[in-house]
């Protein structure tokens, strides 16, 4: 491969000639006119070596199988963490509006599929059960604001 001034790596050119041999001109600068239509007709490979550091993030982003797996697990497990935290709050008496929305925000967090039809069953079982939690939060909460206008 051969660097060519700023414009990054170009390809690597056909044979040339050996160093020293008969008829080498050696080191010269090139006119003003050459040196234009060189630096028009070399290769480019900047946007595409680019492309393919992108295609290799895409890639390593989706995962396999397993990795997908491991994800919707953490998921479950972020969305039961978020309801143990809505369940000590009820029992507190300080359920908060931040609460509500992290435990609405993991429910509406996209969900990785899995080829284990047991762990899906499981992980339907707890995004319903939240769901149904946070249904129940709401309504509880818009109810007790009506009455907490009319009591004033």
């Amino acid at each position: 491969m051969k660097v060519s001034g700023a414009g990054g790596a170009g390809g690597a050119s056909g044979p040339g000639r050996a160093r020293g041999a008969q008829g080498s001109e050696g080191f010269k600068l090139p006119s003003a006119g050459g040196a234009a239509s060189a630096a028009a007709a070399g290769p480019t490979t900047g946007a595409s070596a680019l492309g393919g550091v992108g295609a290799l993030l895409a890639l390593q982003e989706t995962g396999g199988p397993l990795e997908r797996k491991r994800r919707a697990v953490r998921r479950a497990g972020r969305i039961l963490d978020v309801l143990e935290e809505v369940k000590i709050a009820l029992v507190g008496g300080d359920l908060s509006m931040s609460q509500l929305e992290r435990l609405g925000r993991a429910v509406r967090e996209e969900r990785d599929q899995t080829e284990d039809a047991a762990l899906e069953g499981v992980l339907n079982e707890i995004e319903t059960r939240a769901a149904v939690e946070l249904a129940k939060l709401e309504m509880a909460r818009s109810a007790a604001l009506p009455a907490r206008s009319e009591s004033r």
